[in-house]
């Protein structure tokens, strides 16, 4: 079996594409769960006349992403739990295709979906993602057209958590306080910490390019949100997880890199956006305390790991050398 999990926050408008799109799904053996995150507008009312096969778990107000995917891993139980955003449509043979391969490749615990624009059919979104030296994540193929050149079946860096699979049991074994996603991050790079999280453990991930999902980028989120939580984030992810061998030689580029975002920002600072991201990178420094105490409670993982970490990084160089 397999547990579908959508967090939804305000998302009636979205919600009827991406559910419509699971129930033309040619795999039937799943259920999904909503994760409805407080919202105010029709979401539980379209759910409850629309679509009474979906189970829904209501969080009585806003906790953010993290917490409420967390909220769904509480409520199920299936063997394999597959992440999804509301603001998706998956292709009729995505579910066959991600799960099978996790059937096929035991030795995988994670897998990535090709997401391409919602709006731009032949554009990438992501074809799994990778991770920098300097704290900045990203995603193979982003902004490029599909020519196939992503059409391999590979091992990725990491999955976006917006169209992904992984094995329950491993994500129990990640789990920190009881909670699989870190709900400090709140949103943005819950996922990246993550990913993180489970190289540490030598937890690999194949990318799946037959399992196609179609995204709206940020209809949910974005904007200033985006811009607040990356600009935080990014530095607290990167101090939470990366091995002090590779801080010791890498925390130039990762000040150089937070640098670069702050003149960013300074030039375009009449942009909420721009102004968003400077409150994130100084929320990040007053939250430094908080997550440098999460780095020590893992800090006899974090540093006995470096060698298999820092191949799974060259995962993600090379994939950046080839965009």
């Amino acid at each position: 079996m397999i547990d579908i999990i959508i967090p939804n926050y305000n998302g009636a408008d979205l919600l009827p594409t991406c559910l419509d799109a699971l129930r033309a799904q040619t795999r039937h053996d799943w259920l999904v769960t909503v994760v409805d995150d407080g919202s105010t507008d029709h979401s539980l009312a379209l759910l409850a006349t629309a679509y009474p096969e979906v189970r829904v778990v209501v969080l009585e107000r806003n906790r953010g992403l993290a917490a409420a995917v967390n909220a769904g891993l509480a409520a199920t139980s299936a063997p394999y739990v597959v992440l999804l955003n509301n603001d998706t449509e998956a292709d009729r043979h995505w579910l066959a295709e991600l799960i099978g391969a996790l059937e096929r490749y035991p030795a995988y615990g994670f897998a990535a979906s090709k997401l391409r624009l919602f709006d731009r059919r032949e554009m990438l979104h992501s074809a799994g993602d990778y991770y920098q030296l300097d704290g900045e994540p990203g995603s193979r193929g982003v902004w490029e057209r599909d020519r196939g050149q992503y059409d391999a079946l590979t091992e990725v860096f990491g999955p976006c958590a917006g169209a992904a699979a992984y094995r329950r049991a491993i994500l129990e074994t990640l789990a920190q306080s009881g909670r699989v996603f870190d709900e400090d991050l709140v949103m943005y790079c819950e996922d990246v910490d993550l990913n993180l999280r489970a190289r540490h453990h030598g937890v690999r991930t194949l990318f799946v390019p037959t399992a196609v999902v179609y995204h709206r980028l940020s209809a949910t989120g974005g904007g200033v949100l985006a811009s607040y939580y990356c600009g935080r984030n990014f530095l607290l992810v990167w101090i939470k997880n990366m091995p002090l061998p590779l801080v010791r030689r890498h925390w130039v580029a990762l000040c150089v890199s937070q640098v670069r975002f702050v003149f960013a920002s300074l030039r375009h600072l009449r942009e909420p956006a721009a102004r968003a991201r400077l409150r994130g990178q100084w929320a990040a420094l007053r939250a430094l305390p908080l997550f440098i105490g999460k780095r020590w409670q893992q800090s006899h993982l974090i540093d006995t790991t470096l060698a298999g970490f820092a191949t799974a990084l060259k995962l993600g160089l090379t994939a950046k050398a080839r965009m």
